[in-house]
């Protein structure tokens, strides 16, 4: 869950939300270091090859679905994410870079 300005977001369900714009094939949802919300959202995208996807578009894709407040402040193109043995996206080697240096832990 992401704190941001007291409210509490879900990352599971903005990153629904993304999978369903063309030319996502994976992502993942996490929680960066804010200076006047404490925390904002962040999207590592994994994109298909052969699309053209902007920040802008997903920050739009994400509004035109779901709470403005919801829409990634960040949001980082990856050929591939980082994935434990299981499979499963490894959201804390995305967030590290984010949070080092911050004098917050994750």
């Amino acid at each position: 869950m992401i704190i941001s300005g007291g409210v509490n977001i879900y990352p599971a369900e903005i990153e629904a939300c993304l999978l369903g714009l063309p030319g996502v094939r994976d992502c993942a949802v996490f929680g960066v270091p804010d200076a006047e919300f404490g925390e904002s959202v962040a999207a590592a995208v994994e994109t298909e090859p052969g699309h053209a996807i902007t920040a802008d578009g997903v920050r739009d894709h994400v509004r035109s679905h779901l709470a403005g407040f919801k829409a990634p402040k960040v949001v980082e193109f990856h050929d591939q994410l980082p994935r434990e043995d299981s499979g499963k996206v490894f959201k804390r080697r995305l967030r590290e870079p984010h949070w080092a240096g911050s004098g917050r832990t994750i």
